[in-house]
């Protein structure tokens, strides 16, 4: 019951999910822990559910983060590496869908190449995991409960473990949740400094266990904050853009504008 408790808790949008108050009445996000197993691996499980019957279809956009996902979709189960741009959903009628978030470096272990070769490419999850995972997708979305879906898919992905967690994906894990999480890092060369790695060692390890480069990383954590401060409500931009190390708020306006499509300005205001 405690496990269900923290489920039924996981129902706001993610972190990344563009103008979130405009899709709480189209769709809801619920998710939910891995179980022991699978912690080295996996960050959560998520579940997409939506109706827009009787109602234009919606498009649900996401600023993608450094993450790899196996979703079970009703067209099939996909692998979907790390998008650099922003990720559109379009939702019509009504369905849902069942996602599993891999910690940065946590799919290295699935795939037989460095997660770079993955990096925005969509793949039938059938290339990796084999014909197995398209028998299991229409089990899984045949369960309209969390628990009965996540039970199916961690059973699928315990059975494919390796012997062992490999120790540099712990690390690389360790080393994303920092960049995310401290915005006092600024630079590639402070993260490597920190982790006492050489940048070029850094640059390999992100480009074989994550996808991107860690500059990119460092770049999408604080365009994320400034998306969500927009959606938050009134935002000082030039306050901002000190508060997340950028040399001045054109810098971030240009940064922003560029992953998200739109100015800071016009996105604050709900304009697509």
């Amino acid at each position: 019951m405690e496990r269900e408790r923290e489920r039924e808790t996981g129902r706001t949008a993610p972190r990344g999910v563009l103008r979130p108050e405009q899709g709480a009445s189209r769709f809801t996000v619920t998710t939910a822990p891995p179980g022991p197993a699978l912690v080295p691996y996996v960050e959560y499980h998520w579940i997409v559910r939506w109706d827009v019957t009787g109602q234009p279809p919606y498009d649900s956009q996401v600023l993608s983060h450094p993450n790899v996902h196996l979703v079970f979709e009703p067209s099939g189960p996909l692998v979907y590496g790390v998008i650099r741009g922003v990720y559109t959903r379009h939702l019509v009628d009504a369905g849902q869908v069942h996602g599993v978030r891999f910690l940065p470096g946590g799919f290295r272990a699935f795939c037989d190449g460095p997660v770079q070769e993955l990096t925005d490419h969509v793949l039938p999850a059938a290339r990796i995991f084999g014909e197995a995972a398209d028998g299991l997708c229409p089990r899984v979305l045949a369960h309209t409960e969390t628990d009965a879906m996540v039970a199916l898919v961690e059973a699928f992905l315990t059975a494919r473990l390796p012997a062992e967690p490999d120790p540099q994906a712990a690390q690389v894990a360790e080393m994303v949740r920092e960049m995310t999480g401290d915005y006092t890092l600024l630079r590639v060369e402070q993260v490597a400094a920190r982790f006492e790695l050489s940048p070029r060692t850094l640059q390999r390890l992100f480009a074989e266990y994550v996808g991107v480069s860690p500059k990119a990383v460092l770049r999408r954590a604080r365009l994320h904050e400034a998306a969500q401060r927009a959606d938050s409500g009134s935002v000082d931009w030039a306050a901002l853009a000190a508060d997340l190390g950028y040399a001045d708020q054109a810098h971030l306006t240009r940064d922003f504008t560029a992953a998200v499509g739109v100015p800071p300005s016009r996105y604050a205001r709900g304009d697509r």
